[in-house]
């Protein structure tokens, strides 16, 4: 077999050379159409159930199998048992069988084609690999009609490179984790469930693969490079001997950052920085205190919202808040309250026509318009406040006059609690996100309403250039270090702090580490990433002097042009933290 590379989108750092297992190639791949008789659609009707009955008895089975090292991970697999009770995938199913007299295998696919032409609608890149889970439920129940295409799990009988079309968290479960030096998947993306997963076991993971399956024999050769992203089959010796190295070198650097990421992010003379997480699942939390986070700046409460039959209610909430709050003691936890559209919620407040959903109906604009929803939000918040290390965030304001609705309302829900001797933290901080260009400018005006800001520089970026990063043509205009942005980032640092409180930043800036010694002559309070980042990012600050730091920043804010300032920050970098580029360039690219 000849040698060839493919390209993916790495979600876990690291390198692994070893053999190719394929696990189940190509399910649920080729789906067969057929035209059903009369008489013969309840037959296949009855085919149908019985395979989602199936997929939800397997699931169930495998919940009560979890090992202690993934337990955290079952509420994953809950979302997916929901997703199998929720009738309305079925009868969307039973609808084709019934009114185009189709099969029962590829009713199920064009039900799935429903679900994923409304969110391929969807802005927001992490709810939109939501499909992702639809797409595994659907693969499942499609295995029992269809029947198991390859070789399962226990057909792996030592340490192999995984590959397959996808990868759920219940084939995690089931999967011996000390036969698995890393996996590839065809399908997700960065905040697709197979990446948090590869991060919290610490393997190398490469997901999006699109060639995966037609160019791979289960027994080749391969090296899977979870730095930059690429499968290399059948590599010659010198790539070998090359990747060899490089793998030691990663490991031995990654092993000695991990030995000293519990310290404090102190630099040389003596200046500390607090380094938080952003997570979205209660399973990343052990990621968060293996990697020396020290609390949670960003838990994105969304995902307790979508994947459901019905919308969680405020015990639901409450009891989700009072774990991550109770793990996380004493350290710091930031809630942010919904960050969604009515794109996100279609099965419960019906479509919205919307032109650009990014300009519209959302986060906070969303909850005031929805205020039962807001509602059992905000009281679940305030009830699990009682763990007093619970701090609460409000997502995209614009300026005073919508702060001031936000917090008559949040403070009617006090006044309700309170009422009906529900105990609550009436102390507990209550913060907002700086993400648009509005809030930016008036940040003096809105620092004396909160008690601290949380800068979000990935809107920031989008809305300041009016570029999406996602979009070929304009993407290279997406400039974290423009003139423009570090001008209104030390804005905003310096309002905060001209009103006394404390200023974080928690979007890719936070991680990059061409950025964070800018962030740091700004003498930001705190930068919040994502877990896997952070003992990288606290070797930089612990080598880092913020003389140095003060310096570069002057000379950033007398720069006119985005080339000087990149120039300016990649002379620095470079010279003080090689390594930290050629390990870690991974892991820059997330979505907030």
């Amino acid at each position: 077999m000849a040698r060839i590379i493919l390209q993916g989108i790495p979600v876990s750092t690291g390198i692994a050379v070893g053999k190719a297992f394929f696990l189940n190639r190509g399910r649920a791949s080729h789906v067969p159409k057929q035209t059903v008789p009369m008489d013969g659609l309840n037959q296949e009707v009855r085919r149908l159930e019985q395979a989602f009955r199936q997929a939800l008895k397997e699931l169930e089975h495998i919940q009560t199998r979890v090992p202690p090292e993934l337990m955290e991970h079952a509420r994953i697999i809950d979302s997916h048992i929901m997703m199998l009770q929720d009738p309305k995938l079925l009868e969307s199913s039973t609808g084709y069988v019934r009114k185009m007299q189709l099969n029962a295998e590829w009713a199920l696919d064009k039900s799935v084609e429903d679900i994923e032409s409304v969110f391929q609608s969807i802005e927001d890149a992490y709810i939109r690999e939501r499909i992702q889970d639809v797409r595994l439920v659907a693969g499942r129940v499609q295995q029992h009609l269809l029947g198991a295409p390859g070789p399962g799990i226990n057909a792996i009988h030592s340490r192999v490179i995984l590959l397959a079309h996808d990868l759920s968290p219940a084939d995690t479960v089931e999967l011996e984790v000390s036969k698995i030096m890393a996996f590839a998947t065809v399908t997700g993306g960065k905040t697709s469930h197979s990446g948090i997963l590869a991060r919290a076991l610490q393997i190398p993971a490469i997901v999006g693969v699109s060639d995966l399956e037609d160019s791979i024999q289960d027994g080749r050769l391969v090296i899977l490079d979870g730095l930059q992203g690429r499968i290399i089959v059948e590599p010659d010796e010198e790539e070998l001997s090359s990747f060899t190295d490089l793998k030691h070198q990663f490991e031995n650097y990654q092993a000695r950052i991990t030995r000293t990421s519990h310290l404090p992010a102190e630099t040389i003379d003596g200046y500390q920085v607090k380094v938080f997480a952003n997570i979205e699942l209660l399973e990343e939390v052990s990621s968060v205190l293996s990697n020396g986070g020290e609390g949670v700046g960003l838990y994105r409460t969304e995902y307790s919202y979508l994947n459901r039959v019905t919308l969680p209610d405020e015990e639901q909430l409450l009891e989700e808040y009072q774990d991550l709050a109770s793990i996380m003691s004493p350290s710091k936890v930031v809630l942010r309250t919904l960050d969604v559209g009515a794109d996100k919620f279609i099965s419960h407040f019906g479509p919205l026509d919307e032109a650009n959903p990014a300009l519209g109906l959302r986060a906070v604009r969303f909850c005031l318009h929805h205020k039962e929803l807001f509602r059992v939000q905000l009281r679940a918040i305030l009830r699990a406040s009682v763990y007093e290390n619970i701090s609460l965030m409000f997502p995209m304001v614009s300026g005073l006059d919508e702060l001031r609705r936000v917090k008559a309302f949040f403070a009617g829900i006090q006044a309700e609690l309170k009422s009906q001797g529900l105990k609550y933290n009436p102390a507990m901080p209550v913060g907002i996100m700086i993400e648009l260009p509005s809030a930016m400018l008036t940040a003096d005006i809105l620092a004396a309403e909160v008690d601290f800001f949380s800068i979000g520089t990935n809107d920031l970026i989008q809305y300041s250039l009016g570029i999406d990063r996602t979009n070929p043509h304009v993407s290279y205009l997406y400039q974290p270090l423009h003139p423009a942005l570090v001008r209104m980032i030390k804005y905003a640092v310096d309002s905060g702090h001209q009103a006394g409180i404390k200023v974080s930043l928690c979007g890719e800036m936070a991680a990059d580490p061409y950025c964070i010694p800018v962030l740091m002559g700004m003498q930001v309070d705190c930068l919040s990433m994502n877990p896997q980042a952070i003992p990288v990012v606290k070797h930089i600050l612990r080598q880092t002097s913020m003389e140095d730091c003060k310096s570069l920043l002057k000379q950033i804010l007398a720069s006119r042009t985005v080339d000087q300032n990149n120039k300016l920050v990649k002379d620095s970098i470079f010279r003080r933290h090689p390594h930290e580029l050629m390990f870690y360039s991974s892991l820059l690219d997330e979505g907030y």
